[in-house]
């Protein structure tokens, strides 16, 4: 089973920005963490890209995410989902990498 991502989740930009993950969904959980939704987008901050050539990364959408999970017809995200680091213009910079998923806490 491929892991649902939520906002205890780590996605970056592919030059280093950290995606906030903030979410829509306040109804279902995963190890006590909201199940991040096809439909939300994520700020990033921190993208190290300077103006010119190239623009920092601002913002990630996403592309692809569940074919058989969803909450109220919105498919959840998935650590294999894929997600465009989009700049200011909303010009894609890069896809998004999901460096972490939700572990479930042993003990509790």
């Amino acid at each position: 089973m491929i892991p649902i991502l939520t906002t205890s989740s780590l996605v970056m930009c592919p030059h280093g920005g950290v995606a906030q993950l903030i979410t829509t969904n306040t109804e279902a959980l995963v190890d006590s963490a909201p199940m991040l939704l096809q439909t939300d987008v994520h700020p990033v901050v921190g993208c190290p890209f300077a103006p010119g050539a190239y623009s920092p990364c601002v913002s990630i959408r996403w592309v692809t995410a569940a074919t058989q999970t969803a909450l109220h017809n919105v498919p959840v995200l998935l650590q294999t989902s894929v997600g465009l680091c989009l700049n200011a213009a909303q010009v894609p910079q890069g896809t998004a990498v999901v460096v972490q998923v939700q572990q479930k806490a042993k003990g509790i």
